[in-house]
């Protein structure tokens, strides 16, 4: 069993990881600004839309609370192995899922170079596109390219802001 001490450290490790990627994987221009930014001067780069930015919050928020409660049941001691069966396939499943989303994303943002917040609940997959113009023709594109990702036919949804 893991204990709540190794759970943090788990937790915190995983953090660093993250943003040490993100930070790998930052164009070599905005880490140069990072690093050269004076204390008296600010600069503000905002690349998405508050839209999609409150979006990729809530759904973090519900992501995080979701999986706190499949980790209590991990843990507990009063919980049968077919609880814990079931809780450990749907981390592994909401895994999946976020690895699948930010896929599409970057697919998205590669082809069409849109910011896009994509979200997939069993067989709906919701898109959001940080555009002005709605065009049925990049809509249909963007349906085929996260079509592509899946096995079977999803039920895909796009949404220009």
């Amino acid at each position: 069993m893991i204990n709540r001490r190794n759970l943090w450290f788990v937790s915190l490790v995983s953090l660093i990881l993250v943003l040490s990627i993100f930070y790998i994987s930052m164009p070599s221009d905005k880490v140069e600004n990072l690093n050269s930014e004076d204390v008296t001067e600010t600069k503000t780069v905002i690349s998405e839309s508050t839209a999609l930015v409150a979006l990729r919050v809530e759904d973090d928020e519900k992501v995080l609370e979701q999986m706190e409660s499949l980790q209590t049941i991990l843990l507990s001691e009063t919980a049968t192995s077919d609880e814990k069966n079931a809780a450990y396939e749907e981390l592994v499943n909401i895994n999946l899922n976020k690895g699948l989303e930010e896929k599409i994303q970057e697919n998205i943002k590669q082809t069409y170079n849109y910011d896009s917040f994509v979200k997939i609940n069993n067989d709906q997959v919701n898109i959001v596109v940080d555009n002005d113009k709605h065009s049925n023709e990049i809509a249909n594109k963007i349906i085929r390219i996260a079509q592509n990702e899946f096995d079977v036919k999803k039920f895909i949804t796009v949404k220009f802001q």
